[in-house]
């Protein structure tokens, strides 16, 4: 009934490439100048496409004219069309995922992903990532009526795996995800490979992991 919860984006994968490149077509096709860079942005990237698209218009001083909220809505289905057709160009597990994932499912815990990824999109990438078959539940933004830091898609993530939420717990990289672990009263395992480096530890998670060798020690440490 142990289960280990994923983030997807920043956690799992490094998805920054191919979420900026879909951003920066969007920008091209709104004919501005401004490019989202894959290093200096990964982390406003793994925030989302909306964030991505705010940040462009931000930087090409468009983002306080009344127009701006129109042009997210309008652009984002854009930027999520052009994500899909080069999901996974880029992106690559982080090292050490794969077997990390193995082997907790190896020693008896069960495993789910839990991302602000729409589903359809999540399960195609981690499809071709190859991991599909190591997680017994996905859920992503659109699954529910709310999204992460509400505890309800967590929940629903343990429980889809047959979990119980009293023995779990949730990695990820963002103040969304230890917010989220907060919401649920489960402890929280932050990444300190993203973009965030570690200065993750400046949000009180329980534990901060530098490579994926670590967390299995975390784990048992953290539910047993």
């Amino acid at each position: 009934m142990r289960t280990v919860v994923f983030d997807l984006d920043g956690t799992l994968a490094d998805t920054s490439g191919d979420l900026i490149a879909a951003a920066n077509a969007c920008f091209e096709g709104m004919g501005i100048a401004t490019r989202l860079c894959p290093e200096g942005d990964a982390l406003t990237a793994f925030h989302g496409g909306r964030a991505m698209l705010r940040l462009g218009l931000e930087r090409e001083g468009l983002a306080e004219q009344i127009a701006a909220e129109r042009m997210l809505e309008e652009w984002y289905p854009r930027l999520l069309a052009f994500y899909a057709e080069k999901i996974d160009l880029h992106t690559r597990l982080y090292p050490g995922a794969r077997e990390a994932v193995t082997a907790l499912r190896a020693a008896g815990y069960r495993t789910s992903v839990c991302t602000n990824k729409p589903e359809a999109l999540a399960e195609v990438l981690l499809t071709r990532l190859g991991v599909r078959d190591l997680f017994g539940a996905l859920v992503g933004a659109d699954t529910l009526p709310v999204r992460k830091p509400d505890p309800a898609p967590y929940v629903a993530a343990v429980d889809r795996a047959g979990g119980d939420v009293e023995q779990s717990l949730l990695v990820g990289d963002t103040l969304t995800d230890r917010r989220t672990a907060e919401a649920a009263g489960v402890p929280c395992i932050l990444v300190g490979f993203g973009p965030s480096g570690d200065a993750v530890r400046d949000m009180a998670p329980e534990a901060v992991i530098a490579g994926y060798d670590a967390l299995a020690e975390e784990v048992r440490r953290l539910i047993g």
